[in-house]
């Protein structure tokens, strides 16, 4: 009987512990296309090659976007005091690999979700001479510049 208590007992806590396994904070979480919802907008997030993910390093919390103008859009308008620490990935739209969004590079020449028209390149050297290209910065600033003007529209 004892040596039946043991197994069980045993037996439950190796299968109580192996959930517990550490995850890593900064690991991309998996994405539920067509499911996850923007952090901003609210779309779904559908469009492989534009979708973002932002993640807290310190909390390991994913957040996703569905247009990179979302992304820089959020950080700003919610005031995000993890913003220069946060991990933003996002698929280079030729190879869809997942990408680190601040040295990317951009092109403007895209049909994106939010029509902010950006398209994101693990490097230059694939992208087309006649595009216009944009570094992290400059793509904040054109995604700032392209909601002022839409913001002026509207009133």
């Amino acid at each position: 009987m004892s040596k039946l208590f043991f197994f069980l007992f045993s037996l439950i806590v190796t299968i109580a512990f192996s959930g517990c396994e550490e995850r890593d904070p900064t690991a991309m979480h998996k994405i539920h296309w067509d499911r996850d919802m923007c952090e901003r907008c609210k779309m779904v997030v559908s469009e492989r090659h534009h979708g973002v993910q932002v993640i807290d390093p310190k909390t390991g919390r994913s957040y996703m976007f569905d247009d990179i103008g979302c992304t820089v859009l959020w950080f700003q308008e919610e005031k995000i005091e993890w913003q220069d620490s946060a991990i933003i990935k996002i698929p280079d739209i030729e190879s869809g690999e997942w990408i680190d969004a601040r040295t990317a590079f951009y092109d403007t020449y895209n049909i994106t979700p939010m029509a902010y028209g950006l398209g994101a390149h693990k490097s230059k050297e694939h992208m087309k001479p006649e595009l216009e290209i944009l570094d992290y910065q400059q793509m904040i600033e054109r995604v700032n510049k392209i909601e002022a003007r839409n913001l002026k529209k509207s009133y």
